[in-house]
């Protein structure tokens, strides 16, 4: 998940990319910093989530629109990203894989993204990103969310997540395709 949802991206999750990966699983790190600088596309992948990693049910995550760029800011002394940003329009359908249902989740905000050598990784956002928590593995309860406003996201080197605010909204997304 190149995006953490983030994604996500945020990242666009990652995030998603960068952003719905088990909480069980390492985040995902950036590649290497072959871009010169330069805007480059990077496309948000499709996925599948069993019944209670987010959602009491299966659900299937697929780009409807996905014009993210990511730009590397910084690398470290093997050409390895450090600070990553990424911006671009970013729709995602998430499908209640039981029923069918579904709903189209706007995660098209902008972050920057460092990637620690820890493995852990530190969001800088503005705007809407799609972030998924495990149980007990963050600071929101088990679901997807819709993150809209100004906030950080810090994920530890173990998947830990800590979401912080600054100003705007967390809207649960697992109730909308029930």
């Amino acid at each position: 998940m190149r995006r953490f949802l983030m994604c996500t991206a945020m990242v666009a999750a990652s995030l998603v990319g960068l952003a719905a990966a088990p909480a069980s699983a390492a985040p995902a790190q950036a590649g290497t910093g072959t871009d010169n600088g330069r805007w480059e596309p990077w496309p948000s992948p499709s996925f599948d989530l069993p019944a209670g990693s987010r959602c009491d049910f299966p659900v299937h995550l697929a780009p409807v629109v996905d014009q993210v760029e990511r730009r590397v800011l910084e690398t470290d002394a093997d050409g390895k990203a450090t600070k990553v940003a990424f911006r671009g329009a970013l729709v995602m359908r998430v499908t209640n894989t039981t029923t069918g249902a579904r709903y189209d989740a706007d995660a098209g905000g902008r972050s920057v993204v460092e990637y620690h050598a820890d493995g852990s990784q530190t969001w800088r956002a503005h705007g809407p990103i799609l972030l998924g928590f495990g149980a007990n593995a963050g600071t929101l309860a088990r679901d997807l969310y819709t993150v809209d406003g100004v906030y950080t996201v810090d994920i530890s080197a173990t998947g830990y997540r800590t979401l912080v605010i600054r100003h705007g909204s967390a809207t649960p997304l697992c109730g909308l395709v029930s």
